[in-house]
């Protein structure tokens, strides 16, 4: 692809959720989600084969589905009222579609059937780029409406991402179809606490990127699409290896790595507010997840892959384009829990 090309769509994917963050227009937060969808859809099918333009088509055809929603609940709500946000006064009907479009958008379930087989078709950075950087504008209009949204709506769609992110994951193979359980469940942690702790949501995301980027570089330093494939880490890289193995106890949020602050405080803040069930069954299914991560470390590093002597010791060939970021975004994905009492204070 031509880099000028390439240089246009990353800056139209960065601004579109600036944009939609930066706004408190309805219409204006619509277009950052079109540009956000738009630009991405060439990185899509950047790649000549079946499996790459059958994900682009299912992602376009979800995502319009889901701006379709928006602007229709936008426009009708500003026929309502005359003005183009959300108010007490907006029919709930209204409100009820925007969150259903935006759920569309995450990936939440029980509309979250794209994002697994979207993940798979497509390369492994424009999948970090789906799990990560466009997340950030449907979270951040939920983040202004929260107050508006019916919280047992909210709540039913939380319950089933972390219950679908879960038991999705448990008999999966494939990596990006693992993080893309993973993202879901994370998802249902983030709208979980949303209507109780806002600010909470906006913390889970933040660990969330960081600990989702250092685990996609490990990936893309290998190329390791399958279980099978991070067998081999063990006499490629060793050093990577005992790193993808922190950062996969870090997403299942094992204490006292920084992927376990977040479902901490959350499930602290739920007890708060008298919701024990909700709790227990979240701390349930994070064990589920858990579950699932420990599994793919212990075929990566607890295993040995049949192999012949000459492909033995290979560390020195590896490709080392990502050692200067890898490092430190793991030791921040790691260590970061004695911050703890600064970020809750």
């Amino acid at each position: 692809m031509n880099p000028i090309t390439i240089i246009i769509i990353y800056f139209t994917i960065l601004m579109g959720p600036l944009i939609t963050m930066a706004s408190t227009n309805l219409m204006l937060m619509w277009v950052g989600l079109e540009m956000s969808l738009l630009a991405i859809i060439p990185l899509l099918i950047n790649k000549k084969n079946p499996r790459s333009t059958e994900a682009a088509t299912k992602y376009f055809i979800t995502q319009a589905t889901a701006s379709m929603m928006f602007l229709l609940a936008v426009t009708l709500n500003y026929k309502q009222l005359g003005i183009w946000t959300f108010q007490q006064q907006t029919n709930s009907m209204l409100l009820n579609i925007m969150l259903i479009s935006l759920s569309m958008k995450l990936g939440l379930a029980p509309f979250h059937y794209w994002l697994p087989e979207v993940t798979q078709g497509i390369p492994l950075h424009i999948g970090l780029i789906l799990l990560t950087w466009q997340k950030i504008a449907p979270l951040s209009i939920m983040f202004q409406t929260y107050h508006l949204l019916n919280p047992t709506i909210i709540l039913i769609f939380a319950i089933s991402s972390i219950f679908t992110g879960a038991w999705g994951g448990l008999n999966q193979t494939q990596t990006r179809k693992i993080m893309a359980y993973s993202s879901i469940a994370h998802m249902g942690w983030m709208t979980a606490i949303l209507p109780y702790n806002p600010n909470l949501t906006l913390l889970n995301l933040i660990i969330y990127i960081i600990l989702t980027i250092p685990m996609f570089l490990a990936l893309m330093m290998n190329t390791s699409t399958t279980i099978n494939s991070m067998s081999l880490l063990w006499n490629k890289t060793p050093m990577i290896l005992m790193m993808t193995s922190l950062l996969l106890l870090s997403l299942g949020g094992l204490p006292p790595l920084t992927g376990f602050l977040p479902k901490w405080i959350i499930i602290t803040e739920l007890l708060k507010n008298n919701c024990l069930i909700m709790a227990t069954l979240m701390a349930m299914m994070a064990l589920l997840n858990l579950f699932f991560y420990t599994r793919l470390i212990y075929s990566t590093s607890l295993t040995m892959f049949p192999t012949n002597n000459n492909s033995k010791m290979m560390s020195h060939h590896s490709n080392l384009k990502y050692n200067l970021i890898l490092p430190p975004m793991t030791i921040l994905s790691t260590l970061t829990l004695p911050l703890s009492p600064q970020l809750i204070l």
